[in-house]
């Protein structure tokens, strides 16, 4: 199993160089963030006061989770259209501080952490919530490892004699070789931008199958524990980038 960020062994095949593709996409998440800060007042509000705990304001909450659901389903679907443009680079995204960066797998967050928001912040679980919930997330690790397994293979091809040889002589290979490299090099990335793709989709399905186990109160606080998380590894995160180097 890998540890920390697993695509630092892919990267050094192909330049990690920004373009209007990726600037566009940088400016995204930074709204994007702006705009959790926004729900997740509107969730803690809700929260505060135990709006969801009675039925006259049970469609208010159901209208902010289908909210925070799109918010959640438009970084996902423009994070798509970045996979398409570069792969290399959604797996070491300079849209985020290396902090955050320690915290990701296959450019994002393990699908098993919205486990542990569920049990260290959902604490009203029934017995059969619980159940549903830990059956759920047996499948989840099986399909997370499949999809590391596959990302080990491609480790183990990008990090070959022939791999090598080709970055000691900058891309260029006597004898024709260079081209087939380069082919397989095109190769590779395909199998990545699957490889995200896939999970990306077990992020998403995991965090919905959740969804619909919890109550409408439950959801509430898991979703308000997520994105607290994910701001608050933002912000510390951007703090430390800029921080001067004191060791230099």
């Amino acid at each position: 199993m890998l540890k920390g960020n697993c695509c630092i062994m892919v990267l050094p095949v192909v330049p990690l160089q920004t373009n209007d593709s990726a600037q566009t996409f940088e400016a995204f998440v930074d709204q994007w963030f702006i705009d959790k800060e926004h729900y997740l007042r509107d969730l803690l509000g809700l929260i505060s006061r135990n709006g969801c705990d009675n039925e006259v304001n049970e469609a208010q909450c159901k209208d902010l989770i289908d909210r925070v659901i799109r918010h959640f389903r438009q970084y996902f679907e423009a994070k798509a259209r970045m996979i398409g443009d570069n792969v290399f680079l959604v797996l070491m995204p300079t849209w985020f501080s290396s902090f955050e960066r320690a915290y990701l797998w296959m450019g994002g967050f393990r699908p098993g952490l919205a486990y542990r928001l569920v049990i260290n912040n959902v604490l009203d679980l029934t017995e059969e919530q619980s159940w549903r919930i830990n059956t759920l997330m047996t499948e989840i690790k099986e399909e997370e490892k499949e999809i590391t397994d596959e990302f080990d293979k491609v480790q183990e091809v990008m990090t070959s004699p022939p791999m090598l040889e080709l970055l000691r002589h900058g891309g260029q290979l006597r004898n024709g070789l260079g081209h087939s490299m380069a082919l397989l090099v095109d190769q590779l990335k395909s199998v990545l931008e699957a490889l995200v793709e896939c999970a990306d989709f077990l992020r998403m399905k995991t965090g919905i199958m959740l969804i619909e186990i919890l109550k409408s109160g439950q959801t509430i606080r898991f979703l308000a524990a997520a994105m607290q998380l994910q701001l608050i590894l933002r912000r510390w995160g951007m703090m430390r980038d800029a921080e001067p180097d004191e060791y230099v």
